[in-house]
């Protein structure tokens, strides 16, 4: 008897590759001559953080999966070490390219007065700034190390920089010696401003100061700097936290903080101008062949610091991006917003809204007399968060504040466990986590008593309660006082309270539990519109869609006719172009200045569209081991202006790129006859346009009453 059929395995773009085509989009930000100048330097320096998160969390996953052998292909689908040579070219193809951005942004900036000096570059007067400032400011946070084959290597730190040196003995210069020097990019600004010479501006890194004057430190040895190079060292961020019960999960996060430092090495970076003979000692030293990811970079490593490059020259040189202005419902302050939610649902958009509404709006709850309790869930907190200072005020106030805070929120554990033991010591009541999830929601419950009855007020959004990434991500705030929401969002909370009651949900999609199931079942009922040949469309909106669960449901929703279009920021598995597969999937990508952030989902449904706004993305994390919550949009105001954004993003055709097999990064272009059209700044035009008609119109009917 024959063997069936294999069924054919669907088109599938693996998430790293992928994901590095995203980091592509960034570094042709970079690239982008239209970008101001320093906005650009700032874009090499996002696209070298994006980078090095990128190794220490998704490149350890591989390198682990690949030492299981064979059978790492039955868990990832593919061989990781061959993945690994895959990636390795890419990154190096991505490094050669950004080395030409930078050394063209140097002879730009230097057009435009600014000039990025090296200690070779260096005139008398400023080599005596240099020296001085070396000697007050720099020397005493330096520690110098000597190494010889006498003793063990030294350690080197995950995200730290390093100054590689050959020494000579002044007396006999036939025998070297090697050491190594932490930069201290945390204690000293990596930029130093040296003083101007009229309209022209001088900036040296600190790496080059340091270059500078190794002398000082080595000659009173008996020693000589011949050459000094940058090295880095990318360790594992993969947190293992053990199971002993009698430990507290705070207990158990800051062991497991302290052991990623000592991680294993996942990527070395070194100056491709190092000899061969410097680079096998210390590759030897640190038992890395160099096929272990080693790779040939620049001058100087930690590129992340230039996000927080200074401020030169003319005001051109950076995004002149407008205030975050007031929601039209917000502005007049006579009222409480707990008021205006009583009347009107309101969603705020950052970063073109104010993230100071929702600060007011805890801070009034922690002393307005009507308010008994406040329930929220923290992932990711600013350092000085007013957040947490607004529920400590709640606490004191004598409100029952109960507070979930994401121990595991990826590189943000020290803040969170900082502000989780000040919420515990002010009175609060602090929940870690839940058992198995990572909790990623971004939910608040705010109960009143009015009247003698329990009135609730929920807020459900995409990002996180941080006045920080507020500035620079995209994101919603759905505010409501919708009792069939807000019911809802309190079963939520009880579950976090309570993690073995789960209620059943009947307008929120709540993962891991429904979310999925949800989703899968509006993709089904587009599938059927489509076979009645009625109209069936979808549109998502997300960072990530790397589930192949629901990239298979989204090819059998084309297949059957279902119109698609799909805007992700970052990676995208799912394959368009491909016949028969994705014929009718279109899919783009923005990135601009904003860090693109909300996701939304929108499904035809035969005329009565179904739109939600979420936490999650398409991603097995997401639906599957973390606590999401995706809010449908009832009301008519709102579903209007998220389905007017969509219309503004996918008209862009300056920032938008489109997805295709190839993962090339296309622009969308400028049509003959069309304008152009930047799609973050038309977003805010038009939510301000919306402003100024509706404070126009209630002006005028104040006029018309008096």
């Amino acid at each position: 008897m024959a063997k069936a059929a294999k069924k054919k395995r669907s088109p599938y773009i693996n998430r790293e590759i992928s994901w590095l085509s995203f980091n592509e989009r960034v570094l042709q930000e970079a690239a982008d001559r239209t970008v101001p100048l320093i906005e650009r330097l700032k874009f090499l320096g996002i696209f070298s953080n994006n980078r090095d998160e990128f190794y220490r969390v998704r490149v350890a996953t591989v390198r682990r999966l690949a030492k299981l052998g064979k059978k790492a292909m039955d868990i990832y689908g593919e061989d990781p070490s061959e993945l690994l040579t895959r990636l390795q070219r890419r990154v190096i193809e991505q490094q050669m390219k950004f080395e030409e951005i930078y050394q063209e942004l140097l002879k730009e900036l230097a057009d435009n007065n600014v000039f990025i000096i090296n200690e070779k570059q260096l005139s008398d007067d400023q080599q005596k700034f240099i020296h001085d400032f070396f000697v007050g400011e720099i020397m005493p946070s330096l520690f110098p190390i000597i190494t010889d084959d006498t003793k063990p290597f030294p350690f080197l730190k995950d995200k730290a920089s390093y100054l590689y040196l050959k020494l000579n003995e002044i007396k006999d210069t036939k025998k070297n010696k090697y050491a190594l020097i932490e930069i201290p990019s945390r204690a000293i600004s990596r930029f130093i401003i040296i003083p101007s010479k009229g309209d022209k501006h001088y900036v040296i890194l600190l790496d080059d100061v340091i270059r500078f004057n190794t002398d000082l430190i080595f000659e009173v040895f008996g020693l000589r700097t011949v050459e000094a190079y940058n090295i880095k060292l990318t360790r594992d961020a993969e947190l293992d936290i053990d199971n002993d019960v009698s430990k507290s999960m705070i207990e158990k996060m800051s062991k497991s903080l302290k052991a990623r430092k000592q991680g294993q090495p996942v990527r070395f970076v070194y100056d491709a101008a190092m000899p061969n003979d410097m680079l096998r000692y210390i590759m030897r030293k640190l038992g890395m062949a160099k096929k272990d990811n080693a790779i040939p970079g620049g001058r100087y490593h930690n590129f992340k610091d230039f996000i927080n490059f200074p401020t030169l020259g003319e005001k051109n040189l950076v995004y002149n991006n407008p205030i975050p202005m007031e929601h039209k419902y917000l502005v007049d302050h006579r009222q409480t917003i707990l008021k205006v939610l009583k009347t009107k649902d309101i969603l705020l958009h950052y970063p073109y809204h104010t993230f100071n509404h929702i600060v007011n709006l805890l801070r009034e709850a922690s002393i307005d007399p009507i308010v008994e309790s406040i329930k929220i869930t923290l992932y990711r907190m600013a350092d000085s968060s007013r957040i947490a200072n607004a529920l400590i005020n709640a606490v004191k106030n004598g409100k029952k504040v109960t507070v979930l805070v994401e121990l595991q929120a990826r590189f943000d554990e020290e803040n969170n466990i900082y502000w989780a033991n000040k919420l515990n010591e002010e009175g609060a009541r602090v929940i870690y986590g839940v058992p198995g999830l990572k909790v990623h929601s971004k939910l608040f419950l705010i109960t009143t008593k009015e009247l003698g009855k329990e009135v609730k007020y929920a807020h459900v959004g995409t990002g996180n309660f941080n006045e920080k990434t507020a500035r620079i991500y995209t994101d919603f705030a759905y505010l409501t006082a919708n009792r069939d929401i807000t019911s809802e969002v309190s079963k939520v909370f009880e579950f976090y309270e309570n993690n073995f009651k789960v209620a059943p949900f009947k307008h929120l999609a709540v993962a891991p539990f429904f979310m999925r199931s949800t989703f899968a079942n509006l993709i089904d009922n587009e599938i059927k519109f489509a076979k009645k040949k009625k109209k069936a469309s979808i549109f998502l909106k997300l960072n990530s869609l790397v589930d192949r669960e629901m990239v298979d449901k989204l090819y059998e929703a084309s297949r059957a006719g279902v119109k698609i279009t799909l805007l992700v920021r970052g990676a995208c598995s799912l394959v368009t172009d491909i016949e028969g597969w994705s014929d009718n999937i279109k899919a783009y990508s923005l990135v601009d200045k904003y860090l693109e952030h909300t996701r939304i989902f929108i499904f035809n449904n035969g005329g009565q569209e179904k739109i939600y706004i979420s936490s999650a993305d398409w991603m097995s994390r997401n639906l599957d081991s973390r606590s999401e919550v995706a809010v449908p949009i009832y009301n008519e105001e709102i579903r209007k202006q998220i389905k007017d954004i969509v219309s503004i993003q996918l008209s862009g055709n300056t920032k938008l790129r489109i997805l295709d097999r190839f993962q090339e990064n296309v622009y969308k272009k400028v049509e003959k006859g069309e304008k152009k059209v930047r799609a973050q700044d038309e977003v805010y035009n038009y939510l301000l346009h919306d402003t100024q008609k509706y404070l126009s119109k209630t002006k005028q009917l104040k006029t018309q009453m008096n």
